[in-house]
């Protein structure tokens, strides 16, 4: 976006990643599955970087920022000054704390290095054990059974995604992935991982090739708390993605900003959403007073089912249906004293791309 509004001065991209940036939701869906390329998970080509003259250095940890002097220092003793910058550091696994959780197949899935070696280790393996019922853990778990490999889901929940999704859509989840073979362990925890042996908190022991942890991620704050920038979990930022430091804006998983659709300030780790508030973040970093009031969506792939949401609901009072969930054909809304806060849908997009729509005319007309 930067280059596209027509700034013409040096754009340098830090990662602490070893690959080029990637498509991050293919990681679990496609290439996982083994029918996407590795050429297809790379977010551009490389010749990207090079053409729109971007200074992209992998493999790089920074390990100070002073927003004082406008300066930021690198684990190899260089430091760089800068005019404006974007933190962007996304979150990363919760780490599995049980003994036997750093054993070598153990794994979590956030990089194209981890993905790498989970692939690796199914090309040999007949069973694997998920811990964690989440949206990234379902996805491995549906990948993983298209690679014909047996698959225990371990979760402490009564349902899969119903926090958010709600008992029926968990209703449904749940007995779609058995109809393709998942086998779960609901209401249980992992209490240790001895050789290819888990032990459950019910006394049950499981037995896998390898795990994979989808117990959650945490947003990567350090580096702005040492800096002295206003954390919440999550960087605070106003509603020009602007933090407490000036001149250091901030977008995608670590962001907490003032949602204009729910009143709250909120923090989503979603990919449409970081890709909007990177927009919005540029046209503000070279002087633009750009309000980030995107409506937060998402999509889920189980199988051949998508899952489409819209908007933003932590809790609500009422859920509405239409249609047929067991069908797949539906609309769920999650609602709040009457009003809708957010709607589910599977295979509805044109009542996806309605809901968002009037939830944009709705702040655009209050602001008028």
């Amino acid at each position: 976006m930067l280059r596209r509004e027509g700034f013409a001065d040096s754009i340098v991209m830090l990662s602490g990643d070893a690959a080029a940036p990637v498509d991050r939701p293919t990681l679990s869906k496609e290439y996982l599955a083994g029918n996407a390329s590795e050429e297809r998970v790379l977010l551009r080509p490389e010749t990207f970087y090079s053409e729109n003259a971007i200074d992209l250095r992998v493999a790089t940890e920074v390990v100070r920022l002073d927003p004082g002097s406008r300066e930021i220092a690198l684990s190899d003793g260089q430091s760089i000054r800068y005019d404006r910058l974007l933190l962007a550091t996304g979150t990363e696994p919760v780490r599995l704390w049980i003994p036997g959780g750093n054993q070598k197949h153990v794994h979590s899935l956030r990089s194209l290095a981890d993905c790498r070696a989970i692939i690796a280790r199914a090309q040999t393996a007949r069973r694997a054990i998920i811990l964690g019922a989440s949206f990234i853990g379902l996805e491995v778990a549906a990948a993983l059974r298209s690679r014909g490999i047996e698959v225990h889901v371990v979760a402490p929940e009564k349902r899969p995604l119903e926090r958010i999704l709600g008992q029926e859509m968990g209703k449904f989840v749940q007995s779609l992935h058995e109809e393709h073979g998942v086998i779960f362990h609901l209401n249980e925890t992992a209490l240790s991982i001895t050789g290819n042996q888990m032990t459950l908190k019910g006394g049950g022991v499981l037995e896998g090739d390898f795990v994979v942890a989808g117990i959650g991620v945490r947003p990567r704050i350090d580096l702005a708390a040492k800096a002295g920038i206003a954390v919440e979990r999550g960087v605070v930022v106003n509603s020009f993605l602007e933090t407490s430091a000036r001149g250091v804006f901030a977008a995608g998983d670590i962001v907490r900003w003032p949602d204009p659709h729910s009143g709250r300030n909120i923090r989503v780790e979603h990919w449409i959403v970081a890709a909007r508030q990177g927009q919005t973040a540029a046209l503000n970093m070279m002087g633009h007073r750009e309000k980030f009031n995107a409506v937060p969506v998402f999509w889920n792939q189980h199988y051949d089912v998508p899952i489409n949401y819209v908007g933003h609901a932590e809790c609500w009072d009422k859920v509405a249906i239409e249609g047929d969930i067991a069908g797949k054909d539906c609309v769920i809304r999650f609602k709040r004293d009457g009003r809708t806060l957010a709607i589910a849908s599977i295979f509805r997009d044109y009542e996806s791309l309605q809901a968002e729509l009037s939830m944009e005319r709705r702040i655009t007309q209050s602001e008028l």
